[in-house]
């Protein structure tokens, strides 16, 4: 008798095993601000000084790397107006220089993310210049947001300050022909010289197609999405009076230049071509979007992967507060099946280790100068520290801006005249813009200019007493900041917390308490704020943000891991 085929029975019986997650799902991402990084020569930071530093990031032990925009670009908004997505600017280096940055990140485990800018062009693209010279009704001027009026098209104004339109004979290089310029403007949701890509121009969509392409053909790992949610506008151009930071009006109404339905076809299309490519490529959009429910739309499954978390670097540095922007992120991004991301620091805000040093905490200003409130760095630092060791015990994937694992602060006395922000220009000062974060980074403390350049050059003058802040001061010091990232990095993850489940409770509004439940153990977070609390005496401190005080107990604004004995 033939015996029955069972060659499959016992596989097919068992369970199919869980897929593992993609990567970014709890990465922590390091973000570079080329310019400010580090310099092989000059005052800009250059794609060589990135790459001479790969030992140091991979040993800090992020998972990847965000660089900021290195295209060429006349710099009118610190590389933010590229006048070409296919190349890099020559003070950076070349696309060599770019090939061996991603070579060498991924010889040492850290994936590549870099900038793409789909909101707008620089006014020296190809394609606007083009369209300056082309004239009304062309072709040409279909890529961007022109339109013919005896006066501006309507009220909208610019995020840095000013009207969004500009009148093309107001240019200074309007071109002489016989078209009557002196009634068409484009629109410009930054800077003037920054104008509008048109997206309902199918032309504009296949050519970032073939930009997605080329930087993935060389191996990068993903795209930090610029102004995400701008991309479409409601072709009427209604009238919007409110504040262009807005991304909710009165009465949940939306800003007709914001978070339009048409980008999630944009995002599904970015979707389909990463899937073309192996190795989990991965979008994450900067979106200024509320309510958490409307972000959420741009993380559904087939668009991006990915959304910065905006509201919780927002919230004020308060238990209640802090307890429910994690439960609502966490739930809210849960319901569409994407990882929740946290952030306390980037290029676009003044760093939390003087933001928190404030009276009011919270998002803060738009800069600080020498006749404002002066932070107090110690307190500053000290719940920066605390923040920070909130944040990397969370659930999801984290991003870190360059400089904050020293604790670096924002340099609050930048004279006016050296500012290069636009804001500071466009409001006449009434916004000093963002200068302060992104002053070039201290390493050496005995080198020029703290060595970021090895000629002392720097395009942003650094402040005194940065020798603090240079790594060989940190790295010789047990207690430094540098030291505390180095510990929560690597204890996130050898105990998985970034795919645990967490329990979060506030104490009243003087501590705030997180369970996390991974699959071997408990780790339980407690953050404390204008008071200190009780530790049990069953509880095993794995890492602390400042010590403990002599009887024990956890000091007033600090973060403790522990867990059971």
């Amino acid at each position: 008798m033939t015996k029955p085929d069972t060659s499959n029975r016992s596989s097919a019986a068992q369970p199919s095993p869980t897929p593992p997650l993609p990567w970014w799902h709890s990465a922590v991402i390091y973000q570079i601000y080329p310019r400010s990084f580090a310099s092989s020569g000059g005052g800009l930071g250059t794609l060589t000084g990135i790459t001479d530093r790969l030992d140091y990031l991979r040993d800090l032990g992020v998972d990847a790397l965000w660089l900021s925009p290195f295209y060429p670009s006349p710099q009118h908004d610190a590389g933010y107006d590229v006048a070409s997505y296919t190349d890099v600017d020559p003070r950076f280096g070349t696309l060599e220089d770019a090939d061996r940055l991603i070579a060498g990140a991924h010889e040492r485990g850290l994936r590549i993310i870099i900038d793409l800018v789909p909101n707008h062009t620089s006014d020296e693209h190809p394609w606007f210049r083009a369209a300056l010279e082309a004239g009304p009704g062309s072709r040409e001027r279909e890529r961007y947001w022109f339109r013919e009026s005896d006066e501006r098209p309507n009220d909208w104004r610019s995020v840095f300050g000013g009207p969004a339109w500009t009148r093309v004979c107001d240019r200074p290089d309007a071109p002489s022909s016989p078209w009557e310029d002196d009634r068409h403007y484009y629109l410009h949701l930054f800077d003037s010289t920054q104008p509008d890509l048109n997206w309902e121009n199918p032309d504009v969509l296949s050519s970032f197609e073939q930009i997605l392409r080329f930087w993935l053909d060389r191996g990068v790992d993903g795209f930090r999405i610029d102004v995400a949610h701008g991309l479409v506008k409601d072709p009427s151009l209604p009238a919007w009076s409110g504040d262009m930071s807005m991304v909710q009006g009165a009465e949940g109404a939306r800003p007709p230049m914001f978070d339009q339905e048409g980008v999630h076809d944009i995002y599904r299309r970015f979707n389909e071509v990463l899937a073309e490519y192996d190795g989990d490529r991965m979008l994450v959009a900067e979106a200024w979007v509320n309510p958490p429910e409307r972000l959420a739309r741009y993380v559904r499954p087939g668009e991006l992967h990915q959304a910065f978390n905006f509201d919780f670097l927002c919230t004020p540095w308060r238990a209640t507060d802090l307890a429910e922007i994690i439960r609502t992120t966490r739930d809210t991004f849960a319901a569409v099946g994407a990882p929740p991301t946290w952030v306390l620091s980037n290029h676009d805000v003044v760093r939390h280790a003087s933001r928190l040093g404030l009276s009011v905490t919270g998002k803060g200003p738009n800069g600080i100068g020498a006749h404002d409130e002066q932070p107090d760095a110690a307190l500053g630092l000290r719940r920066a520290r605390a923040a920070t060791a909130l944040m990397l015990a969370l659930p999801g994937s984290a991003y870190l801006y360059q400089g904050e694992e020293r604790g670096l602060p924002e340099h609050t006395r930048l004279p006016d005249q050296l500012r290069e922000d636009p804001t500071f220009a466009r409001t006449q000062g009434a916004e000093l813009g963002r200068d302060g974060c992104r002053i070039p980074l201290p390493w050496r403390s005995d080198a020029p200019a703290f060595g970021f350049s090895p000629d002392g050059e720097t395009w942003l003058p650094q402040p005194e007493g940065w020798e603090a802040f240079c790594v060989d001061r940190q790295e010789a010091d047990p207690d430094s900041t540098l030291n505390l990232y180095r510990r929560l990095l690597e204890l996130r993850r050898t105990l998985g917390l970034g795919e645990a489940e967490a329990e979060i409770e506030a104490v009243g509004e003087e501590e705030l308490r997180v369970r996390l439940h991974t699959e071997s153990d408990e780790i339980q977070v407690f953050t404390t704020f204008d008071a200190e609390c009780s530790l049990a005496e069953d509880l095993e401190v794995l890492v602390s943000s400042a010590p403990l005080t002599d009887e024990g107990k956890i000091p007033a604004d600090t973060t403790v891991w522990a867990r059971r004995r």
